[in-house]
């Protein structure tokens, strides 16, 4: 995935939270304002069954656009982690990790957005299976990494 479409997936996510939740503000003002629940009288509490259900099923709106809002902020940073794991300095890759494990991967991410590199703008650095092979690479493997230049 590249930089841009990471960029335009997390700018996206932000959106679809932000409209959940201007939606979910919206939906219990009205609901509020047209006294889906009153308070007080014989009943302390009663509710208006039209306006409740409205105001309902607007939350439930909300909710949809905040959880499509938190997967694709989820797949943004998982294609931030994929991207950064290609590169031969590791900083970006362990930064982005261990924010996002600790709830502050959003604040990883606007970092990224903003100054993280992009692993697809130049030679891969390395192939997956050459990370996972433990013995030094011979014959074939090392001239192709050493015309590569990633030797």
């Amino acid at each position: 995935m590249s930089k841009t479409t990471i960029t335009w997936l997390f700018v996206a996510a932000i959106a679809a939270a932000f409209a959940g939740i201007v939606i979910g503000i919206a939906a219990t003002v009205e609901g509020l304002a047209n006294h889906a629940v009153v308070l007080g009288g014989p009943q302390l509490v009663s509710l208006n069954v039209d306006v409740f259900a409205w105001t309902i099923a607007a939350r439930i709106i909300a909710a949809l656009f905040i959880a499509a809002g938190s997967v694709a902020a989820v797949a943004s940073w998982l294609g931030a982690l994929f991207n950064t794991f290609r590169l031969a300095d590791k900083t970006w890759f362990v930064v982005l990790l261990a924010l996002g494990f600790i709830s502050l991967g959003w604040v990883a991410m606007i970092a990224y957005v903003f100054a993280g590199p992009d692993s697809r703008s130049g030679p891969p650095v390395a192939r997956f299976h050459e990370i996972l092979s433990l013995s030094p690479p011979t014959g074939r493997r090392k001239r192709a990494l050493w015309s590569a230049g990633l030797n």
